[in-house]
């Protein structure tokens, strides 16, 4: 899943929400060097990347991407999945997603000290191109893409895939939807049993 899924998926907790957001910048058991939320937050976000690369929907909605990208498919899907979660929004919260992206926002500048390097850095684009509020469209996702793509010096071809998002919209969106129930109810879990 890709950032909006993560922090969704972190409930209502803040400091489960950063650690779950900044997860991927933290490697092996570095996690240990912070505050107990925030160690939980890291493990449910290494929890659910688990979950869903071994997920046999996930993984259909990758294969349809995987002649054409190949291993980057699984990083394209994420994104997709992130698109139906913003699209979807009002089924899955009460709270507006403007509202909820400028909230989270706001946590992370509140607790800037405790972010990582990485974080810090990719901050400043994220808020200003407002990436999560971004994903809601088509042409949001394409910019997201497109950055993508060019970070990886135009080898990975990410950009184009909004062709088969637009070709294949629906199963991609049925695909989510059942994941999604399933993903939610283990990140659900996982935090009642912490």
């Amino acid at each position: 899943m890709n950032f909006l899924a993560h922090i969704y998926l972190s409930d209502e907790n803040d400091m489960i929400k950063i650690g779950n957001f900044m997860a991927d910048g933290i490697r092996g058991n570095d996690y240990m060097n912070y505050p107990e939320e925030i160690k939980k937050g890291i493990l449910l976000h290494r929890e659910i990347d688990t979950f869903t690369d071994a997920h046999p929907i996930f993984r259909q909605s990758k294969h349809r991407l995987h002649e054409r990208y190949g291993h980057y498919s699984g990083v394209i899907i994420d994104i997709f999945y992130d698109h139906f979660l913003a699209k979807n929004w009002e089924t899955y919260s009460k709270v507006p997603l403007a509202e909820y992206v400028a909230n989270f926002y706001t946590l992370l500048d509140n607790n800037f000290n405790i972010l990582t390097t990485r974080t810090k850095k990719l901050l400043p684009s994220m808020v200003n191109q407002n990436w999560l509020l971004s994903y809601a469209t088509i042409e949001g996702i394409g910019t997201i893409l497109y950055q993508m793509d060019y970070r990886t010096k135009f080898k990975s071809k990410m950009q184009y895939s909004v062709e088969e998002l637009q070709i294949f919209y629906q199963e991609f969106e049925e695909e989510f939807t059942l994941y999604f129930e399933e993903v939610r109810k283990m990140s659900s879990e996982k935090l009642m049993n912490d």
